[in-house]
Order: C-alpha cells, then structure tokens, then sequence
C-alpha cells in the first residue's frame, strides 16, 4: 500500500445499520419485474428517512442496505422510522408481496476508505440483523447501552451469541417498544390484532370449567376464520386463565390493539354469556353485549358475539361469509359438552388426561355419530397417542387416526383440523402432493391457527422452499408467542435447509430437553461450520441415546423432502459430522 493509499485510510466510530429483505428468493421466484420495481421503492424510501436522521448509506448490494450514523440514537430511530413507513406500504400491497426487511444496529470502530466501510463493527451489525424477525430491529448490547436512556423503548433481551468470524461473545436486544414509531411494524399494521382472553366461570362448580373454557375456544376459532383479522393463539390466551388481568399490560406483551373478555354463568338449560370489546389502548369498552338463552342456543351466539366484534372494529372489516350451514354443528349438546371438555384435556399434553379425553370424545361420537369434529378430534387425540408413543400398537392407532378422518371428511368437508390432520398424514407417507392439497384447505379454512400456520412452514421445508418455510414458522411464533418448544425444532430444520446453520444452532439452543435427533442436527451444523470439536461432541451424545444409531435406520425415514438435494445434503451434513451411515 502507498503513502498516498494509507493516508486514505481512516478509522472512526460510527453506528452502523445494515438491513436485507426477508424472503427475497421467494419473492423473485414468484415475480421478479415486481420485486425489483418494489425494491427499488423502498431503497427511495429507505435513503430517504437515513438522510433525515443524518445518516448516509454507504451500499445497497442486492437486497441488502448498509448506513452510517454519528449517532447510535439516530441509527435507531431511523430503523424505527424505516419499519414504521415500510409496514404502512406493505399494508397496501397484497400479503404474498409484501417486502418486509430484517434490522441491525451495532456501535463499532470502521475502517474507511473512501465512501465504504469495513471491520468487525460492519460485520457485527451484518450478523445482528440476521437475528431480527421479518419487520423487525435488533441491536448489539453497546447500542443498548447507548438509547435504552434516551428513547421510549422496552427490549428483549436475546442473551449472548457467538457470531461467525466475531471474536467473543456479543449479547443482542430485540426492540419491543409500544411507541408511535415501534407501532409500524406489519404485525402490528396489517390487520388489526386481537386476543380473546378465557371467559371466567361464574357458576361456582368447577365442573363447569370445561364448558367456559370450551365457549372461549370456540369464539377464538369461530373469529380466527376471517383473514382480516390477527388472532393470538388459543395456548396464549389461555395462559392468563383464572388471573385478574391488566388489559393494558396484556395489549404491551401480546403487541395487541383489542381484547375481548367474557362470563359463562349456566344452570339448568339455560345458559348466560356477557362479552365485551375493549380497546386496549384506552382501556375503553367498544361493545358489550349479555346473552340469555337455552343452550340449543349456543351457536346462534357464538355468531352473534363474533359478528358484533368484526362489525365494529376500525375500518369496518368485510368478514367473509363463514358460511355457518355449511359447517354442520351437532344438534346434540351432551355430545357438544363432551368434545369441550375432551380437548381442554387434549390440550395438557399428559398422558392421564389424553386417556380421559378419548373416553370423553367417543362417548361424543356414540350420543351423534354424524358429528363431524367430533371424529376430527378422535383422531387429533389418538395422534397425541401416537406422537407421545402412548399407545400399544402404532400400527393399529394409525390405522384408527386414517380411518376417523376418512369418516370426519365425509360428513364435513369444511373443518380445518380435518385437514390440518390429512396433511401431517400426508407427509408422514411421502404424499407430498396430498398433504400440499389437505394444507391448503386447513389454511383456507383457519388463517390463524398457528398449528397450521407452523405446519406450512414444514410442508414448505419438504417441498425444498427452506426461505418460505421460515417466514411461516416466524409467524405461527408470533401468533402463539408461548408456543410448544417443538416449534424451534420445526425453525432449525428449515434453517438448516437454508444452510443457514448458525441460525440453526442458535433455535435448537431453545430446546431445553434435546434429544438424539437434537443433537444429530446439531452435529452436523458443527460440521459444515469446520467446528470439528463440537460436531465431535454432539455425535458421542447420539451415540450414547442411541447406541444403535445409524442415518439410514434412525434419521432417513423420518425425512420428507421432495428434492434429492435436500436429503443428499442432510445425509452428507451427518456423515461429516461423523455419524455411522
């Protein structure tokens, strides 16, 4: 290097924000002229906001975008301001071509050499924003330090990761902040966002509680058909059952706009049902309503509440027809109790009460034969069994599941756990056609249910779009925030086919409890990282779960992918790690 080259060369600190779009593969797989000509928008708009916050943008390769700013407080408030304009944009582009980006802002020494930048300070915030979700901000911890003070903001706080060709640890923050400019994220934007909390049993018998609880799930399911609205999950609003909640704090957690809450009080034939809309900012009643009725009444009110809280949300949302005639709802209501209280056991993943709630499901089929979610749910417990190994004879149970569904299909075409189950059954076979169609139909059908929202993701893995797959489970987390652990293990397999396997690492590090097929996984990221060492180390702990492991009895037949890359690629993952083939 000259004198006159070295003198060229300056060092400085500087916050640093480096973006790229999530998704971008799939997006020019589908369209490319309108990805770029919507790229190229947003990197407008984006130059723009930078150069408001008096910040500059050094590169824009790819899909990528790289900025500097003399402030670690700018930087921030310019990603704020970036995902604030950019969700108000998507919201008007259809869901399928929506461009949200991923965020990292670091705080680090650069080298410059002219108008680029480079070093670890770049590179941090390069590995920092591929933590972030879709519409999302994440931050090293020296940025934190620099802004937690100075600006509105609540954080996460991501904990400590070891980042590729980063020296030492660095411990990340997601921002969370319910702020004008945080409020701008698409999940936030893009539907307006709601939580049914449990309905409180007001009889007093604790038999009782099944029937409040069941009432409850039925509403979330019945407004999770509408896909213009943003439903949280039925396991997280059920963990607020039985507590005095704080609407307000629940909204900030959940990053929700409205929340419904409700009373069962049934004696006799007769039930009441009082539900109120509340907006949760103001902590305002929108709409409350009470219910009188005979129980053979039941529907009537589920479509009367549901209706009553679409009609009067912002915008007025056009709710399409659910078409409630065509759903077939059983006329018989100790047959409709039964299945209430049959998946409230379902849903406590123990064996006793997985035992208890096939007893209470048949009995359901025997008081109406022809009720379809009742054989729907027959076969989503028999496949807890079967998951669980809880059963005899897997062979029998699954011969059970297959023929419950073909029944439950019959007399009812339109129930989504149908199909959600037709689907899994699907990939199990290697029907990867079958469990596309069955899938499509669950997701038609449910929107919001984040069981089908995170099976997409993994009938998008098989079919080899890792890209998609990933956005989807993104999603299914965001909609069941207390989602079950085996979502991160759905998230590090579509990781893994991305080869992104870092990222990978970092969602199997969720699992508190891994197992062989854990640890295989993780060796063979370790491996394809050149981390001979710890490939090493989680090899010997398959070896010693598993003394009999082999990849082609123990991992193959549980792998679904459509293309042979895919598996050549996992199988060769393995076998570097050093697993018997």
């Amino acid at each position: 290097m000259s004198k006159d080259q070295e003198n060229a060369v300056q060092r400085r600190l500087a916050a640093i924000l480096s973006a790229d779009v999530a998704g971008y593969s799939r997006l020019m797989g589908d369209d490319e002229l309108a990805t770029v000509r919507t790229l190229s928008e947003y990197r407008g708009v984006i130059a723009g906001i930078v150069a408001s916050q008096h910040g500059r943008v050094v590169d824009m390769p790819g899909d990528n975008i790289l900025a500097e700013f003399g402030s670690a407080v700018d930087a921030v408030e310019a990603a704020l301001a970036v995902q604030a304009e950019l969700a108000t944009r998507n919201a008007k582009l259809p869901e399928q071509r929506r461009m949200a980006f991923r965020v990292g802002v670091n705080l680090g020494d650069l080298v410059v050499e002219g108008d680029r930048i480079y070093g670890d300070g770049v590179n941090v915030a390069a590995r920092v924003e591929a933590l972030a979700h879709p519409g999302g901000i994440c931050v090293s911890a020296k940025v934190h330090g620099e802004v937690h003070r100075k600006l509105a903001l609540a954080f996460e706080d991501l904990g400590e990761h070891a980042l590729k060709n980063i020296a030492g640890g660095v411990r990340v923050y997601r921002i969370v902040a319910d702020t004008p400019a945080a409020r701008g994220t698409p999940a936030r934007h893009a539907k307006p966002s709601i939580i049914v909390l449990p309905f409180a049993n007001m009889s007093g018998a604790a038999e009782q509680e099944f029937f409040a609880d069941g009432l409850t799930e039925d509403i979330l399911t019945d407004l999770s058909r509408f896909r213009d609205l943003f439903v949280i999950s039925r396991n997280t609003s059920f963990k607020y059952r039985g507590q005095a909640v704080d609407v307000k704090k629940v909204a900030r957690e959940l990053d929700v706009q409205y929340v419904v809450e409700g009373s069962v009080r049934k004696a006799g034939n007769r039930v009441r049902v009082t539900v109120q809309l509340i907006d949760a900012e103001s902590d305002h009643h929108i709409w409350a309503e009470r219910f009188d009725r005979d129980m053979e009444d039941i529907f009537a009110i589920q479509d009367e509440i549901t209706s009553a809280i679409v009609a009067t949300l912002p915008g007025r949302v056009e709710a399409a027809a659910r078409g409630r005639a065509e759903r077939k709802p059983t006329g018989n209501m100790a047959a409709y109790e039964c299945v209430l209280e049959a998946k409230i056991l379902h849903h406590r993943s123990n064996r006793d009460d997985n035992f208890r709630a096939v007893g209470l499901i048949r009995r359901a089929i025997e008081l109406d034969p022809r009720y379809a979610h009742a054989h729907a749910w027959h076969a989503c417990i028999l496949g807890q069994q079967w998951g669980y190994g809880w059963c005899e004879d897997r062979t029998v149970t699954q011969s059970a599941i297959e023929q419950e569904l073909e029944v439950a299909l019959g007399l009812d075409e339109n129930d989504s756990d149908v199909h959600r189950i037709l689907a899994a059954v699907g990939v199990v076979r290697n029907d990867l056609d079958k469990a596309v169609y069955h899938q499509q139909r669950a997701l038609a059908l449910n929107p919001n249910d984040d069981l089908i929202v995170v099976q997409q993701g993994e009938v998008l893995t098989w079919l080899g779009q890792a890209e998609a797959g990933i956005e989807w489970i993104r999603k299914a987390m965001r909609l069941n925030p207390y989602h079950p652990e085996r979502f991160w293990f759905h998230l590090a397999r579509a990781q893994f086919v991305g080869k992104r396997y870092a990222e990978t690492i970092e969602s199997l590090r969720h699992i508190t409890a891994p197992d062989s097929l854990h640890h295989a996984l993780l060796a063979a990221c370790h491996a394809q990282l050149g981390d001979a060492a710890e490939a090493a180390r989680h090899a010997a702990e398959v070896l010693k779960r598993v003394p009999g492991f082999s990849i082609r009895e123990h991992c193959l037949p549980i792998l679904h992918y459509r293309r042979e890359s895919d598996l050549a690629h996992h199988r060769e993952s393995l076998v570097k790690a050093g697993l018997p083939a």
